[in-house]
C-alpha cells in the first residue's frame, strides 16, 4: 500500500452509491461517552444514513443515548462483552437478512477484559465462518508492544498477537488509521491475501459558523496585535513533555503573545505550570473540556496551533486533524508514524521532534502573518480535498460495491 490518498472511485463505486447498504457497525463506545473512537464512530454512521444507507450501531450502554438520531439506529447491547453479551446479540443479529456487513471499529484496550477479549475476536471469526458475515475491520490501533523487563505488558502484547490473528481470518478487509498499521497487522494474515486500505480519520469537531462568538473568544484572551497560539490535547505526560520545554522557551521572547489550552484537562496543566511559574499567569488561558462548537470557536479564534507529538503527526491524531479542517497553520513534529503526504503537500510546518526545532518553527510562524495565511490556505484545501467525511464514506460505499450483503 503506497503512503499516499489514493481515490477508491470506481465504476462499482459509482454504482453503489445509488444502492441502499445495509451497515452493522460494532464500537467500544458511542455517544454520549466522550472518546475519540465515540465521535469517530458517530460520524461515520450520521454520513452513511445520510447517503439512504440503513445503519446499526451495537456498543455497550452508556448514559442516556439515543435509539434512533439521524437515520441511525443504536442498539446498546454489548453490555460488558462477555461471552453472555455475544449471544444475546448474535441472535438479534440473526433477526436480520444475512449475511451481514459487520464493520468493527478495532482498538484493543476499548473491548474490555483488560484489553484481551479473545472470546470477543473468536466470537467475530465464528460468526464470518458460520453465518458468512462480511466482517471488515477499522483498525484505530493495533496492538500493544513488547518492552524489556515488563512482564504484564508483554503478556497482554502476546494475547493481543493471537486477537489479531483471529480478527484478520474473520477480516474480509481490513482499513487503517494510518498506513503504518499495515507492516504491523500483515504478519498475522499468515499469507492470506487480505486487502489493507488507509482509510484517514477525519475531524471530529466541525466547524461553527459563528463569527460573532469567534470574535468575542479573540477579544476576551487576545488584544488586536496579540498572537494567538492554541494547543488542543488531553495533556498526557508524553505530549505534554514534549509541549513544556518549548512554552518556557517561547514564555521569555517579547513579542505580544499569548497561549491558549483546549480541551479536557487544559485547566488543571495550566495551574500546574503557573504554580511552577507564576509570571506565566498573565499569558496562559486554559478553557477546560467543551462542547463541538464552543471548542470549534475557541480554535478557530487561534492564529497558530502547537501540536507536538512523540510519534509524529499521523492522520489519527484528532486534534491535528481539528486544526488542519478549520485551516489553521499547525506547527507539528515528523516521526516514525508520520505519512509521506504531510512533507508532500506542504501544508503544515514540521520539526524533526527536537525542542529547538519546534521552538525556531513555532517563533517563525508567530511573528510572520504572511507565512500564517500561506499555511491556513495550504491546510483548509488539504482537508477539503483528502479527509473530509464525505470522501471516508465514499471509500466504505465503494469497497462494499464488490461484495453484495444486505
Amino acid at each position: 500500500m503506497r503512503n499516499q490518498i489514493i481515490d477508491d472511485t470506481t465504476r462499482d463505486g459509482a454504482a453503489a452509491s445509488t444502492t441502499r447498504l445495509c451497515w452493522h457497525i460494532i464500537a467500544s463506545e458511542y455517544p454520549p461517552q466522550i472518546g475519540g473512537v465515540s465521535d469517530y464512530t458517530r460520524g461515520v454512521a450520521t454520513a452513511l444514513a445520510a447517503e439512504g444507507d440503513e445503519v446499526h450501531v451495537w456498543c455497550p450502554p452508556y448514559g442516556e443515548q439515543e435509539r434512533h438520531a439521524h437515520g441511525v439506529t443504536v442498539h446498546p447491547e454489548l453490555g460488558g462483552i462477555r461471552a453472555q453479551d455475544l449471544r444475546r446479540v448474535s441472535r438479534q443479529l440473526d433477526q436480520f437478512p444475512g449475511p451481514k456487513r459487520i464493520l468493527v471499529q478495532w482498538v484493543p484496550h476499548g473491548y474490555g477484559c483488560r484489553s484481551m477479549n479473545v472470546g470477543f475476536c473468536w466470537w467475530l471469526r465464528k460468526r464470518a465462518a458460520q453465518r458468512k458475515d462480511i466482517v471488515e475491520l477499522m483498525v484505530h490501533e493495533p496492538y500493544l508492544p513488547f518492552r524489556l523487563g515488563a512482564l504484564r505488558q508483554n503478556f497482554a502484547a502476546a494475547v493481543h498477537r493471537l486477537m489479531t490473528i483471529l480478527l484478520l481470518r474473520a477480516a474480509h478487509r481490513v482499513w487503517l488509521s494510518i498506513p503504518a498499521w499495515e507492516s504491523c497487522l500483515r504478519p498475522y494474515a499468515l499469507g492470506r491475501a487480505l486487502p489493507f486500505h488507509w482509510l484517514p480519520i477525519p475531524s471530529t469537531i466541525p466547524v461553527a459558523k459563528s463569527p460573532s462568538r469567534v470574535a468575542a473568544v479573540r477579544c476576551r484572551l487576545a488584544s488586536e496585535n496579540t498572537v494567538l497560539i492554541g494547543h488542543l490535547g488531553t495533556y498526557g505526560w508524553p505530549i505534554t513533555s514534549m509541549l513544556e520545554p518549548v512554552l518556557s522557551a517561547l514564555a521569555g521572547d517579547r513579542q505580544e503573545q499569548a497561549l491558549l489550552l483546549m480541551g479536557r484537562g487544559s485547566d488543571i496543566f495550566r495551574e500546574a505550570l503557573v504554580r511552577a511559574n507564576p509570571s506565566w499567569a498573565a499569558w496562559i488561558h486554559a478553557t477546560g473540556e467543551l462542547g463541538p462548537e464552543e471548542l470549534s470557536c475557541h480554535v478557530a479564534a487561534c492564529d497558530l496551533l502547537l501540536q507536538p507529538y512523540p510519534d509524529g503527526v499521523s492522520s489519527r491524531r484528532t486534534s491535528f486533524m481539528v486544526g488542519l479542517s478549520h485551516g489553521k497553520p499547525v506547527v507539528t513534529t515528523s516521526g516514525p508514524l508520520t505519512e509521506n503526504l504531510w512533507a508532500a503537500s506542504a501544508a503544515v510546518p514540521m520539526a524533526i521532534g527536537k525542542t529547538p526545532q519546534i521552538v525556531e518553527l513555532t517563533r517563525r510562524l508567530r511573528d510572520d502573518a504572511q507565512e500564517r495565511m500561506r499555511f491556513s490556505a495550504a491546510a483548509r484545501k488539504l482537508y477539503e480535498q483528502q479527509f473530509k467525511m464525505t470522501g471516508v464514506v465514499r471509500k466504505l460505499r465503494s469497497a462494499a460495491a464488490d461484495v453484495p450483503a444486505r
